[in-house]
């Protein structure tokens, strides 16, 4: 493309955003974001977007509604500022749980926030590991959905001793396409657990399907946040006879009990890519992956015009 490629970043993740950049060999945009005494938000570009490919990238972590508010103003004022493309790089898209009607008189937040990014003006979105892929079909705008199953496939790989001796394991039902194509990748055995939700905080497993018994079972899910399902997963498994467990996740968002349940639970580690900022959250047992080079490969492909779809799996 004959435009300028341009990355700029809201305040959710610049670490993330330099690493791309870094990836990419161009500087990281300048931009600036205040916050009123009334608390609102005041965002402003620190350089000309005339006729730039821009990529603005922001994950919708805590404070999620703060940071979903400066990604539309940051999206709105690249649109007015002339800006050729504006692409929403969108890491950990929160919102992408609530993508049904499961219950009277709700909102499906998920379209909603679909809505409002494609209102303020994205021309593009690029995230990755939905938790619920269906949401992509609440944008009518373009959206490459990309997968951190490669990273994770290595982070078990270079990681657990005995790795022939090891069991994939889904933590529900809902897991299942997800843990088998990992299980495939790695030519290892499913297992899943049967889960009951009993609370946004609290589960409860009511059956194991499959042999975990004196193996290492490695347990994949979408996204760690209150670490109630993990802890629960964990804890079946070795009832169940594994010799070990081990956890890696797409998104480590670490919120309220998160990262205290996994202090005291027996898993040996717990591994998640950097869509989330994860700096205030300290434990021997995290360990960080990176999908910076992922994204950079991503948006390099989409500033020309190259296909992505290799990069989805």
């Amino acid at each position: 493309m004959d435009q300028p490629l341009m990355v700029f970043t809201g305040q959710s993740n610049p670490a993330l955003a330099r690493e791309i950049c870094a990836n990419l060999g161009i500087p990281l945009g300048k931009s600036t974001t205040e916050k009123f005494a009334n608390d609102n938000l005041f965002v402003r570009f620190e350089e000309s977007l005339r006729s730039a490919d821009v990529f603005i990238v922001q994950s919708l972590t805590p404070p999620v509604h703060e940071h979903l508010m400066e990604l539309l103003m940051m999206i709105d004022a690249a649109k007015g500022s002339s800006a050729a493309r504006v692409t929403a790089v969108i890491p950990y898209y929160s919102y992408a749980r609530s993508d049904k009607k499961d219950a009277p008189r709700i909102s499906i937040a998920g379209r909603l926030v679909a809505d409002l990014i494609q209102t303020a003006g994205a021309d593009r979105v690029l995230t990755m590991t939905l938790h619920s892929p269906q949401v992509h079909g609440f944008f009518k705008i373009p959206m490459d959905h990309l997968s951190a199953e490669p990273v994770i496939a290595n982070y078990f790989a270079t990681r657990v001793e005995d790795l022939e001796r090891s069991v994939i394991v889904a933590p529900d039902a809902g897991d299942l396409k997800r843990a088998s194509s990992l299980a495939r990748r790695l030519a290892l055995p499913l297992a899943f657990i049967d889960k009951q939700r009993l609370s946004d905080t609290e589960v409860a497993a009511r059956a194991l399907v499959g042999d975990v018994k004196g193996k290492n079972a490695l347990i994949i899910d979408d996204e760690i946040s209150t670490a109630g399902s993990l802890v629960k997963a964990v804890d079946t498994v070795l009832e169940a006879g594994a010799k070990q467990a081990y956890a890696a996740v797409t998104h480590g968002v670490y919120v309220g009990p998160a990262v205290e349940r996994i202090e005291k639970s027996p898993v040996i580690e717990v591994a998640a890519t950097n869509t989330c900022a994860t700096a205030n959250q300290k434990s021997r047992k995290l360990q960080t992956l990176s999908v910076g080079p992922l994204f950079a490969e991503a948006i390099w492909r989409i500033h020309r015009g190259e296909s992505v779809s290799s990069l989805f799996t």
